[in-house]
């Protein structure tokens, strides 16, 4: 399983990466990016199978990134779960109706990503 990792935090991208690898992906197969504009430059040129973003980002944020994948490119069908700090149920319909497939607030455990990603891999 080939992943996309997207957060201004290193600190949180290491942990997401972490989680990610005890899930059992290879740490060849995921990729950081450190905001949108990275992240989709990464879409263009390779392939994932899913995408786990946050929404507060510089440059390009989680919320315009999902737009931009659900609108254009060959990334229109792959999941995409946003974690973020937003845990307004606003945000969450904002979020959902902008495409993300599921969605998870800081702070979060390790069984709540791996449940969060089963569920959207498994569709």
């Amino acid at each position: 399983m080939k992943v996309l990792i997207v957060d201004d935090s290193s600190t949180m991208r290491r942990i997401i990466g972490n989680v990610v690898q005890q899930l059992g992906v290879a740490k060849d197969d995921f990729d950081e990016a450190e905001d949108g504009v990275i992240a989709w430059k990464l879409l263009s040129q390779g392939t994932y199978d899913v995408v786990l973003t946050d929404w507060n980002m510089p440059n390009m944020n989680g919320l315009q990134l999902v737009q931009k994948i659900r609108g254009e490119g060959n990334h229109r069908g792959t999941p995409i779960i946003m974690i973020t700090t937003e845990g307004g149920k606003g945000e969450v319909i904002t979020a959902l109706k902008a495409g993300v497939n599921n969605y998870i607030v800081k702070p979060f455990s390790a069984d709540i990503l791996k449940e969060k990603l089963d569920s959207v891999i498994r569709k």
